[in-house]
């Protein structure tokens, strides 16, 4: 692993996943504040799981642009541009005064954040053309060491002072973090960037036979598969522990951060799996796991054997440092950011309807047997592993 930090990558590193960790992090911090939320606004379980849904589709629909601008202009402005809006709209939102500026306040807050998805994946892939697995896996740990820290940050603030004050504390951090990565990020070089848009019949025309590759359709369907679990599970979790398992809110926030504080060790451990073994014999692993623990879940009670299921169930977040360096190496590296956006925002895309759809059937009663129905999508993820060609 020390090789990462040498050549003077590691600061552009540390940048990336610095801003990575907040843009994930902050977005974990939702479903924390959904009580919060539910009381400030007389939101039900629908409108609390519809909140959460535009914020995933918001971000869904930012991955093209982003990947785009990724390509058109770099890596440098394009993941600077996306920590500087994401500050912006962050105000916005603690200072919604109504539950049609909290939804719009969101929405441009998940915009925001998406734009930095593909570029760090784009920067990553030019510095790291040997150990993509492993550099990807180190920001995707970054990235839960945020949605493990911030969440019981944001609550306790809350809890405090006020419930804004858990979405503000992070705004001068992503300022911060805006200034980092327009300082170490290295401009990109004639050869690697493009003139055009990212959007050229041509482009397009270029793209189609790779997107159709088996490599490519099979991963993308795992990784949508993962995307629908996570987002459910994520964010009605804690709401469920409080509401349906009688956890206090401290205790139910401390178990949503171990899930993903169990991210840091799991997420370079697969990346590095996937470099050494490939693709399907680390999928096989990250789905069964957490399709055992969506089982098991409803029929435990107490702290204990709920935190060995969260613990069980955090083998999930596996999936995106397996299947993501898959898919960005089968795309052509001058139409990569664009090729690996319309992927992102397809899967984010119908991802992110199971939160609405997983909080509209908790509303009628069926809380416990929603997690069934997701631990059948985790277990599709191992069904496709046996499809996916090793790269």
């Amino acid at each position: 692993m020390l090789d990462l930090w040498s050549d003077g990558r590691g600061k552009v590193l540390t940048a990336v996943a610095g801003g990575w960790f907040l843009s994930l992090g902050v977005r974990m911090i939702y479903p924390v504040m959904l009580p919060y939320l539910r009381t400030a606004y007389g939101l039900d379980l629908t409108s609390a799981g519809l909140l959460v849904t535009v914020l995933f589709l918001a971000y869904a629909l930012g991955q093209f642009p982003g990947g785009v601008l990724a390509d058109r202009f770099g890596e440098r402005s394009t993941l600077t541009a996306s920590a500087v809006i994401s500050a912006v709209m962050l105000a916005l939102v603690t200072t919604a005064g109504s539950t049609v500026v909290l939804f719009v306040a969101t929405a441009l807050f998940g915009f925001g954040t998406a734009l930095y998805a593909i570029g760090r994946y784009t920067v990553l892939s030019r510095l790291y053309t040997d150990r993509l697995g492993a550099a990807n896996g180190v920001t995707a740990a970054a990235q839960d060491a945020g949605q493990s820290v911030l969440p019981p940050i944001a609550s306790v603030l809350a809890a405090t002072f006020l419930w804004t004050f858990g979405f503000g504390f992070v705004i001068p951090l992503f300022l911060l973090c805006a200034a980092s990565l327009w300082l170490v990020i290295p401009v990109r070089s004639e050869s690697t960037s493009t003139d055009g848009s990212g959007l050229s019949r041509d482009d397009i025309r270029s793209l189609r036979p790779i997107l159709r590759q088996p490599s490519v359709v099979y991963a993308t369907t795992a990784f949508v598969l993962g995307l629908i679990v996570w987002q459910a599970f994520t964010s009605f979790f804690p709401t469920y522990l409080i509401e349906r398992k009688e956890l206090s809110t401290p205790v139910a926030s401390l178990l949503f951060g171990a899930f993903f504080a169990l991210g840091i060790v799991i997420k370079p451990l697969a990346g590095a799996a996937y470099d050494r073994f490939g693709i399907r014999h680390t999928l096989i692993i990250v789905g069964s796991c957490p399709a055992i623990a969506l089982v098991v879940l409803p029929l435990v009670d107490g702290f204990w054997p709920i935190a060995v299921i969260t613990a069980l169930m955090s083998i999930l977040l596996g999936f995106g440092p397996v299947l993501e360096p898959s898919v960005l190496h089968s795309l052509p590296e001058e139409l990569r950011g664009t090729g690996f956006g319309i992927i992102r925002s397809v899967g984010f895309t119908i991802g992110a309807t199971s939160p609405f759809l997983f909080g509209a059937a908790a509303d009628r009663g069926f809380f416990d047997e929603s997690f069934v129905v997701l631990a059948a999508f985790a277990a599709g993820m191992i069904v496709i592993a046996f499809r996916i060609p090793e790269n």
